[in-house]
């Protein structure tokens, strides 16, 4: 089997770990699917895992000379931390669409500052800016089947953050394409 993994340093392991675990808590909060657990109960961990663990991985990683985990990293930290320690403050729901739609344009710089990182860099990004974009909407609209939506897909953004940061530990497989299927193949 093709093993063509990206290696991947320390800090993008792990910030993409915190990541993947935070945004699938808040993700299947999001959508109901589990019974009286909603988003705001992944509070405590999108503010100690989601935000200050991010948050430190990302200066470590700005320290260590990576700008883009770095800066990724630094700001969905705060982005976390801030959505954690204010979740069930009051604020109206046209101030959480508000909230929810000015980070989706962090996700949107993340996803076009990733581009030819891949599923695993670009596609987690690109997820959460789906996510946000539709959980802003929904909280705007008053639209609970938007937010669920976003839900959703903050759920799957999640487990791809997770897999891609596990392979790299792992030494599992994480290109997809005909290239790996045709080298798959020739080494059988």
């Amino acid at each position: 089997m093709d093993k063509d993994v990206a290696a991947g340093n320390t800090t993008s392991t792990l910030g993409h770990l915190a990541l993947g675990l935070t945004l699938l808590a808040f993700g299947l909060g999001g959508t109901g699917v589990i019974d009286n657990v909603a988003a705001a109960d992944a509070a405590g961990l999108a503010t100690w895992v989601g935000g200050v663990t991010l948050f430190l991985v990302g200066l470590l990683a700005l320290r260590a000379g990576d700008k883009g985990d770095g800066t990724a990293f630094t700001a969905l930290g705060a982005f976390w931390f801030t959505w954690g320690t204010a979740v069930g403050g009051g604020a109206t729901a046209d101030a959480v669409g508000v909230f929810l739609l000015l980070w989706a344009l962090l996700a949107l710089t993340l996803t076009l500052a990733a581009s030819g990182s891949g599923l695993f860099g670009q596609g987690v990004y690109g997820l959460l800016f789906v996510a946000l974009l539709l959980l802003g909407i929904g909280a705007l609209a008053d639209n609970g089947g938007l937010g669920k939506a976003g839900g959703w897909v903050a759920a799957v953004a999640g487990l791809v953050a997770w897999y891609g940061a596990t392979a790299a530990v792992a030494g599992w497989p994480t290109a997809l394409g005909r290239a790996n299927r045709g080298a798959a193949a020739a080494a059988s």
